[in-house]
């Protein structure tokens, strides 16, 4: 009986320490922490292409009213600690009220190590106000963007890359016009179907953006195969980056992230994010301060039928109107056209408050301004006259310089007429556009017509129509001018010049040789 009881525990302690080594090796191939990371720069980040082993899965959090949160599981090739495994059976039952834990929860990135994260850290570190303001301004977006990063199953710390894009600052516009809060470039925003015309710019519309941004994004990553270097290429282009990476195989060097030779902003592109990232993951730590942030969509979309003035949108939701173009921040013109958007985004408790308010006013006039294509290349006064506005007034309302002129088959926002019931059209709301020319002063100038002067040779000349020539000098367009005749022309004020010179009546020759004699003069005379 001993014997068998000794035996006995001798089963139950292995049992347990076969138990225990099976915990101890889970949590040792899980992925390092900052904390406990020992690599050198070099090594933190992979060669492109290579696995990502380190990348740990995201903790999907139950759903809340309104929300879609992604059922994707753990690939074949992740490794998931044990207590990660521990909070995601918790997370299911219990998801994190705050929005900032639930990105902790979703961190899935390696981690950088480089003396430039902790040189950005100490950046933001000794700016705590600019923290605060950044990401308090983030409150608007930030859910949206997780929401859809869970969806796609792709790391959080990319709902993190608005703060060093643009500071989560839809109507931000670089040096280089890229736009929005994720900084598409012109191009690049209409190769991901973002549209731009004189009504609407989509890099800034907050769902279109990050849709776009998040498509490219992939895109990248399934090119490089490390996020890393997906980001540099979100940066500095995907082509750059290939042809770092191409330039490095050629001399056996290192084809990830640190390795690579990049711009001095790219260089620094990671690093800034890392530096977040860490400050979000413990912003104790940085003595950083983060607002509250629920867990909970900030807005919702709620569709429009009908051209709508942004004023009284927002006067309809009961909103201030800074706040609905926070959220709606492509539209750049004072009325929504609803062929070209037909949603707009309203906080989630002014939403029905919206349609309460919108339904009450069914029978009423909704906007006050409409589309007008101009029909000839004119003047802005003249356009202005045609639509019935002030100069002034027009050129402002559309963004049109001093001393242009504005083309034929230009779209301009103008009154709308009190009996107009009929919306902007779909195809005026997606291709409006605005084409400016500069405004030519013609000045009236005389010359004397050579021998066999005609309408035709003087038009040529000055590359004028020979029917303005003809009406100008009151003959019919095959006349043909006397020696000597003045001929009137109406021509740019350069080309006024020109044509003086030409015709002897300001000729330089002339002034110069009077200016001789009358050297010559005044020598005889001593």
């Amino acid at each position: 009986m001993t014997n068998f009881r000794t035996h006995f525990r001798i089963l139950g302690l292995s049992s347990l320490l076969w138990l225990v080594g099976c915990a101890s090796t889970a949590i040792s191939t899980s992925s390092p922490t900052s904390a406990d990371t020992t690599t050198s720069p070099q090594t933190s980040t992979a060669p492109a292409g290579a696995p990502d082993t380190s990348a740990v899965s995201k903790v999907p959090a139950t759903p809340v009213p309104g929300a879609a949160i992604s059922t994707q599981t753990t690939g074949p090739d992740q490794n998931v600690a044990s207590a990660q495994v521990s909070s995601r059976s918790v997370a299911l039952t219990q998801p994190p009220a705050d929005l900032w834990e639930r990105i902790r929860r979703g961190f899935a990135m390696p981690d950088l190590e480089h003396e430039l994260v902790r040189d950005r850290e100490q950046w933001y570190v000794t700016r705590p106000d600019y923290i605060f303001r950044m990401t308090e301004r983030s409150r608007k977006y930030l859910f949206h963007i997780v929401e859809e990063l869970e969806r796609r199953d792709m790391p959080t710390e990319l709902a993190l890359l608005p703060f060093i894009e643009s500071a989560f600052n839809p109507q931000a516009v670089s040096s280089a016009k890229a736009a929005g809060m994720w900084q598409f470039m012109p191009a690049t925003g209409k190769h991901f179907e973002l549209r731009q015309n004189v009504f609407r710019d989509d890099r800034r519309d907050v769902l279109a953006s990050t849709r776009a941004a998040l498509d490219y994004l992939q895109k990248l990553h399934n090119m490089f195969g490390d996020w890393h270097l997906a980001l540099a290429a979100y940066n500095w282009g995907e082509g750059s980056v290939a042809r770092a990476i191409a330039k490095n195989k050629r001399a056996g060097l290192g084809t990830y992230y640190a390795a690579l030779g990049m711009p001095a902003e790219t260089r620094l592109y990671v690093p800034k994010l890392q530096a977040v990232k860490n400050i979000v993951a413990n912003p104790q730590n940085f003595n950083a301060r983060l607002p509250d942030i629920e867990n909970h969509p900030y807005f919702q979309s709620v569709d429009i039928t009908r051209d709508l003035d942004v004023a009284l949108a927002a006067q309809l939701a009961e909103i201030p109107l800074e706040d609905f173009k926070a959220l709606n921040p492509s539209a750049n013109r004072p009325v929504i056209l609803a062929a070209g958007t037909p949603q707009i985004l309203l906080p989630w408790d002014n939403a029905i408050i919206f349609q309460t308010n919108l339904k009450a006013r069914s029978n009423s006039r909704l906007a006050s301004w409409t589309a007008w294509t101009a029909p000839s290349t004119m003047k802005v006064a003249d356009a202005a006259k045609r639509v019935g506005m002030h100069e002034s007034q027009l050129m402002s309302i559309n963004n049109i310089p001093p001393r242009m002129l504005i083309k034929v088959g230009s779209t301009l926002l103008v009154p709308r007429s009190e009996g107009m019931s009929k919306d902007v059209s779909e195809h005026v709301a997606d291709n409006g556009h605005m084409a400016l020319a500069p405004e030519v002063v013609l000045r009236r100038s005389t010359l004397k017509a050579r021998k066999g002067e005609s309408v035709a040779t003087i038009a040529k000349r000055y590359k004028v129509s020979a029917a303005s020539v003809a009406e100008w000098n009151k003959v019919g367009s095959s006349a043909i001018f006397k020696t000597g005749q003045q001929i009137v022309v109406f021509l740019p004020a350069r080309a006024k010049q020109v044509a003086r010179i030409r015709s002897g009546t300001n000729n330089m020759q002339t002034i110069k040789t009077a200016r001789r004699a009358v050297v010559i003069q005044k020598k005889k005379r001593k």
